[in-house]
């Protein structure tokens, strides 16, 4: 069986808040169209982050409606599977899968249920002449048993020795998260492997049965427990292997590794899984300033640097590196905005400097990364801010809470003064109807 493997596509990225990548995106599917009429695989998988928010702009859903279809226009026997991922809303995703159906197409956003009913594995199971396709999509939390209990179902099916490819959006233990800023290594008390903020998962939590694992989520391409081949433009192990094909484009000056979607092929279950690197070739590359090394050392260094890339280069997306005993003006990000105004959108800018030197300053434009899930989860703004805390410096935490509390005790009495009146308005109603059929009588 031959797939092509693709993922977190983000569909709808705008960029620093500032800059739209339609155009990137265009340009990355010209490339996988005329790979897959070159290659004509038995399918395209795209493992998850099809769009970069819950809701999408409707031009952004055209653009995915426009470039799938097209896809199915070319090489309308090559089976195309989407799952969702962490970025999607998997039941918006899920409502337009019956139509998909038509275009050869199955779309999977919705996970299974705990307690699922008799048959739910055929949701999740795709059968192609040439293997299997089990469509996972994002999960919270593991699902072993889940897992194993359809893999257990095709293995019982697959009797002629089929490969078997299980397609998931997680991030799972040994995995490089380089670009992803999740630098810091640790425990929990429960055993838990975290890289920063990012919880992992055992690979053996996905069951066994599978030939090849299909992932998303992490953007750079990698097979797990085979580091040192990331940048091999051809491999081959024997089954079962573990694989993120990486991002579709590049997301941040940190990615500095090539992207690729991943061609595979799989001669028989239980056998040899051959993976080669289609490597992308990305509209705008990602750079620091100065090109050089070091540093700028003040507003003129950095405007003239700007000015110099632009005339070189023309195209692309730029960081800078400034010595942090340069002082820049309130309005240099502005100056920065104008200086590039003649490259027609073309040089785009990312506010976040990077300060080289003794630092004690805190970049005023520098976040911290949550998980999507993480954040649909909070419910208590103050557990927000204590995870933010390093950007406020000045904060009065205990100020902040009895602020909070006092709002709550104000909501509280609000509500209460509501529920009251309301009661208060029923019984008069009440009150008002007997009387009315008092004097009836």
């Amino acid at each position: 069986m031959k797939i092509i493997h693709t993922a977190d596509l983000h569909f709808g990225q705008v960029l620093y808040d500032n800059y739209d990548r339609g155009d990137e995106h265009r340009h990355f599917f010209k490339q996988l169209k005329q790979w897959c009429n070159d290659e004509q695989p038995d399918a395209l998988l795209l493992s998850g982050d099809v769009f970069d928010i819950q809701q999408p702009s409707a031009a952004t859903k055209k653009a995915f409606n426009d470039y799938f279809a097209d896809l199915h226009k070319d090489c309308p026997e090559m089976h195309i599977v989407i799952t969702a991922g962490n970025h999607d809303s998997a039941s918006r995703l899920q409502a337009d899968s019956v139509l998909w159906q038509f275009a050869n197409t199955t779309l999977v956003g919705v996970s299974p249920a705990m307690e699922a009913p008799e048959g739910w594995q055929e949701h999740y199971i795709v059968r192609l002449k040439p293997g299997y396709i089990i469509a996972m999509p994002y999960m919270l939390g593991e699902r072993k048993a889940q897992l194993q209990n359809i893999l257990d179902k095709v293995a019982a099916e697959n009797i002629e020795g089929k490969p078997v490819v299980m397609m998931g959006h997680s991030a799972v233990a040994g995995l490089d998260a380089t670009g992803h800023r999740f630098d810091t290594k640790n425990e929990n008390l429960d055993g838990t492997a975290y890289i920063g903020k990012l919880k992992t998962q055992e690979v053996a939590s996905f069951g066994q049965g599978f030939d090849y694992l299909a992932l998303g989520h992490i953007h750079k391409p990698q097979t797990i427990g085979h580091q040192e081949d990331a940048l091999k433009q051809e491999v081959e192990y024997p089954a079962p292997v573990i694989r993120y094909s990486g991002s579709a484009l590049h997301v941040s000056c940190d990615e500095k590794y090539p992207h690729s979607v991943s061609l595979v092929d799989i001669d028989r279950h239980g056998g040899t899984v051959r993976i080669r690197q289609l490597t992308i070739d990305e509209l705008r590359h990602f750079y620091e300033l100065p090109m050089e090394g070091s540093a700028f050392l003040s507003r003129e260094d950095a405007l003239n640097g700007i000015k110099k890339f632009v005339a070189e280069y023309g195209s692309g997306y730029i960081r800078l590196h400034v010595d942090n005993k340069a002082v820049l003006p309130a309005n240099f990000i502005q100056e920065v905005y104008d200086t590039l105004a003649t490259s027609a959108d073309e040089v785009r800018y990312n506010p976040s400097i990077i300060w080289e030197g003794q630092n004690d300053r805190l970049e005023a434009t520098e976040k911290p990364v949550f998980e999507v899930a993480e954040l649909q989860q909070m419910t208590d703004p103050m557990a927000f801010i204590e995870k933010t805390i390093n950007q406020y410096p000045n904060l009065d935490l205990d100020e902040l809470r009895e602020a909070f509390r006092e709002v709550e005790e104000e909501v509280q009495r609000l509500s209460e003064a509501g529920a009251a009146k309301k009661a208060k308005g029923r019984k008069k109603k009440a009150n008002e109807e007997t009387d009315e059929e008092g004097e009836a009588v």
